[in-house]
């Protein structure tokens, strides 16, 4: 356990001694707009649908930023998303539908591959893809649905990673891969883009038979602003 943290503690100082020798590079803060989208297809059910979930909210973090050479660099960071999201399912049959109210709250950590062009003084546009895994937190991630079958109203409160109904049942990590571009002016910057989930983020425990399961994709759209409360270009 010694030789661990020994190991742990040199590897911090080198990470360090490295950082500092690097000609451009940033700490700061972002926030910004985010649409978390969960995309389900349930083919344990004929009549089922493509169901796609839009759940608008924010987020915010914090980002590192280093510019290696040439332009090119990385930026990491962790980020908190919230969304939520009321939506209308329709099956096949009129007679049924559902609503669904979701809550949706989660951490991510995120590495971004980017290459900064300086178009003028102090100036850049700049171009990221990078991987980022986010975890689902458990509070307030709660689903409210509201079934109308044949004049019949019942209404169920669900938790997204315990409930009985397979459909709502969610992996707590997601694993994404995300495309973007941005705009940096001095300390202060822009980003947008869109992550593409890698991972199928159902569990499939309830079901049987390869022709018979829940698969499906969680995405991200995003939007951020942000500033680096401590720069060195």
């Amino acid at each position: 356990m010694k030789k661990f943290f020994v190991v742990v503690l040199v590897a911090c100082m080198a990470v360090s001694a490295w950082a500092v020798n690097l000609p451009k590079q940033g700490f700061g803060f972002q926030i910004g707009w985010a649409q978390p989208i969960l995309r389900l297809n349930d083919t344990s059910n004929k009549d089922s649908l493509l169901n796609v979930t839009k759940l608008n909210g924010f987020k915010l973090g914090v980002v590192y930023d280093a510019s290696f050479i040439a332009g090119f660099g990385s930026s990491i960071g962790i980020n908190y998303t919230f969304g939520a999201s009321s939506t209308k399912w329709t099956q096949k049959d009129i007679s049924h539908s559902t609503r669904s109210n979701t809550l949706y709250n989660e951490l991510e950590v995120f590495v971004d591959w980017q290459y900064k062009f300086e178009v003028a003084k102090e100036t850049y546009l700049i171009v990221y893809t990078g991987p980022s895994i986010q975890c689902g937190v458990a509070f307030n991630k709660k689903t409210y649905v509201r079934d109308e079958a044949f004049g019949t109203i019942v209404e169920t409160k669900k938790e997204l990673y315990t409930t009985d109904s397979a459909d709502e049942v969610l992996k707590r990590v997601n694993v994404t891969w995300g495309i973007g571009a941005g705009f940096q002016y001095q300390r202060y910057f822009l980003r947008g883009g869109y992550e593409f989930g890698l991972i199928n983020p159902y569990k499939n425990e309830q079901f049987s038979g390869k022709d018979i399961y829940t698969r499906g994709r969680l995405d991200q759209w995003s939007i951020k602003i942000g500033a680096y409360i401590w720069y060195k270009d």
